[in-house]
């Protein structure tokens, strides 16, 4: 993907303000695509990531794919994150620690710094489902047509011994006015979409994967969906607390990307409200 140029992508191999940084690029070693297996990059971005850092980078250096590409963005951390970072050095493609300008500005470090054909974000406290996710979520796939891949995330508790709930094996482009169905953890995006759509909005504070997902609404590419688990998404993060919060946002999304007239947009919005307040209820009389 070397040969793809765009003004809004600088393409770097390490990141120029990084206070400290790290892993195998700093000895010189750099992975590339072949013909029989796309280059995955992974992307963690992390800030006091301690408690389960560990877990999610042993999730992705033990996966079985044969080309795979792993990069820690962390925001400054000052707690034990980057002794964790450390130990993993010789298993990490690149890493570095700077201050950053938050998710959206951390995502965008992460996709200028990957080199693969398709790039996943994992969460800090995400991990992978088993060693072979990412191997069975490639068979098959054709990296010139195939711009988005997607499979199924479980949300689990903070402890990751119960499951919540799985998210559905099927997509349509119309579920997008409803809810965020494209989990950004089971997602594979190919490069070409960051250089047709853009980077991630450093505006947005919440959904900003959402919103990036809106920005191709109308010109949206083919899903091709798997019905495979790819990773355990563990309860907490910047959102919990914030559901209407997040509600409010989705709305000023929607309408800033004209993905529908707007009195359906409106409708819609207070469906959304109309059903999270009648769940809410519901779950206290039983409670």
């Amino acid at each position: 993907m070397k040969n793809i140029s765009n003004t809004n992508i600088k393409k770097y191999f390490f990141l120029e303000n990084a206070i400290v940084d790290g892993g195998l690029r700093k000895k010189g070693i750099v992975k590339t695509s072949d013909n029989k297996n796309p280059l995955v990059s992974i992307v963690t971005i992390v800030k006091n990531g301690q408690q389960f850092l560990e877990q999610t980078i042993q999730s992705v250096i033990h996966q079985t794919y044969d080309n795979l590409e792993f990069i820690i963005v962390d925001g400054g951390s000052n707690d034990s994150t980057l002794d964790i970072i450390n130990k993993y050095n010789h298993a990490i493609d690149y890493w570095s620690s700077a201050p950053d300008d938050g998710i959206s500005d951390a995502f965008n470090k992460g996709v200028s710094l990957s080199s693969g054909q398709y790039i996943n974000f994992q969460g800090a406290d995400d991990y992978l489902y088993n060693n072979s996710v990412i191997s069975m979520m490639m068979q098959g796939i054709n990296p010139k047509q195939d711009m988005l891949i997607c499979g199924r995330i479980q949300r689990v508790e903070k402890s990751g011994s119960k499951i919540q709930w799985i998210t559905p094996s099927v997509f349509n482009k119309y579920s997008l006015l409803f809810r965020m169905s494209l989990p950004h953890q089971a997602l594979f995006t190919n490069q070409t979409f960051f250089y047709q759509y853009g980077l991630f909005d450093k505006h947005i504070k919440l959904s900003m994967d959402y919103e990036l997902l809106l920005r191709a609404y109308k010109t949206f590419p083919k899903v091709v969906m798997k019905d495979l688990i790819v990773s355990c998404w563990r309860e907490g993060g910047i959102g919990t607390n914030r559901t209407l919060e997040i509600f409010d946002e989705y709305n000023l999304i929607k309408h800033k990307n004209k993905v529908a007239p707007s009195f359906l947009l409106f409708m819609i919005h207070h469906y959304i409200l109309l059903k999270y307040n009648i769940k809410s209820m519901l779950y206290k009389k039983n409670n």
